[in-house]
């Protein structure tokens, strides 16, 4: 067992955000969450990686309270991706990828070549060698999602957290951003909306409504006709392709328009 979240709650404004979560991240698989907007998706990324503190439960890592970790120790094993960062600081490729090393290295260290040989590889893993010494500011929003991804790899952690990774990527861009997930190697517990991707990449799939976990499980024993009708408020048709994938087509009639004069 490596993350997991037991009975967890977390409220604001009055309101309960992450209401009871018990879910587990098998090692080396990935977990992927999906649900509607507002249904605590990002709220419960959050408190798994300790950026919010739970009000009930507890989240652990290998068994152990995420809570009693110190922050350098936790960092060294788990990282975060956000959907989308920006900086107005001038910074190459490289620059941000450095910034993964933090976790291991004391406040006046100097750089080692350990350091070196970490922010490299994750540079080689995410097929981002070229852009080493390019500006972040010139990358297109595909390039900078694996530059944040091998920011993350830099810490050496083995559970990665990303929120939403694929969001305002192209197609091809998101095909891609969750290729390179699967061959990672490493647990992933990741937010997503496309339904179809989520149950492409996905090992498992835990389905968020309202703050609580509905389904979870497998891809095809999760993503019935009937949950998406219920969580999601709309109709689908799921059919098998030859390959024995899954496909999700909405059933949406298109508007009706009106008579050109």
């Amino acid at each position: 067992m490596t993350l997991a979240a037991h009975d967890i709650r977390w409220s604001a404004a009055r309101r309960m955000i992450v209401d009871g979560v018990t879910l587990t991240a098998e090692p080396g698989r990935i977990l992927g969450l999906i649900g509607p907007n507002g249904s605590g998706k990002s709220s419960l990324l959050r408190l798994l990686c300790r950026l919010r503190k739970v009000e009930s439960g507890v989240v652990t890592l290998d068994d152990r309270d995420l809570a009693t970790m110190p922050r350098r120790d936790l960092a060294k094993r788990l990282a975060f991706v956000e959907q989308q960062a920006s900086t107005e600081v001038q910074l190459s490729v490289c620059d941000v990828v450095k910034l993964g090393r933090t976790p291991h290295r004391g406040a006046l260290a100097s750089w080692t070549d350990a350091d070196e040989e970490a922010v490299e590889a994750a540079l080689a893993r995410v097929d981002m060698s070229e852009r080493h010494d390019q500006p972040w500011q010139t990358l297109s929003g595909g390039e900078r999602q694996r530059v944040h991804i091998a920011r993350a790899l830099a810490q050496e952690p083995r559970e990665l957290i990303l929120d939403e990774p694929t969001n305002h990527l192209d197609i091809q861009h998101q095909l891609s951003i969750l290729a390179l997930l699967r061959q990672l190697g490493v647990t992933c517990i990741i937010a997503l909306h496309d339904l179809n991707l989520a149950s492409l990449f996905c090992d498992e799939i835990a389905v968020l409504h309202g703050g609580k976990v509905v389904a979870s499980g497998a891809p095809p024993e999760v993503l019935t006709e009937d949950l998406i009708a219920r969580v999601f408020g709309v109709a689908v048709s799921i059919r098998e392709g030859a390959s024995g994938r899954r496909h999700i087509e909405y059933l949406i009639d298109p508007p009706q328009m009106g008579t050109p004069r």
